[in-house]
């Protein structure tokens, strides 16, 4: 399975140390030109068609994002999720924690099937 990861600085640093290549975003902006380039190129059959710059982001198979960066591309990330195409995403914390009113996976799944233990 190839990652790849959107966020921080500091956490591209961290996920380069378990073998997960990724580029930091600052802003919108730069959040959303990567994850076009990402995205964009992408074909079932021969993989993503991303620029050099981006090694590991050719065959990005789940693309990992943080919170912010999530929140960043908005309907954007939305309709990506809807279109049932590759790469998958994850989002996770970012390097400050959870966004407060952001519901975790528990959470969810709890609230979906009615049951808190």
């Amino acid at each position: 399975m190839d990652y790849f990861f959107i966020g921080d600085s500091e956490l591209v640093t961290a996920f380069r140390f378990v073998g997960i290549e990724g580029t930091s975003a600052k802003d919108a902006g730069e959040a959303k030109a990567v994850f076009l380039r990402i995205t964009q190129g992408w074909d079932e059959t021969a993989g993503a068609v991303v620029p050099d710059i981006m090694p590991g982001a050719e065959n990005c198979r789940i693309l990992i994002l943080t919170e912010e960066v999530a929140d960043w591309l908005g309907d954007l990330l939305t309709q990506w999720q809807l279109s049932d195409r590759y790469p998958l995403v994850v989002e996770i914390p970012g390097i400050l924690g959870r966004h407060p009113g952001r519901q975790t996976l528990v959470d969810s799944i709890r609230e979906a099937i009615g049951i808190h233990v």
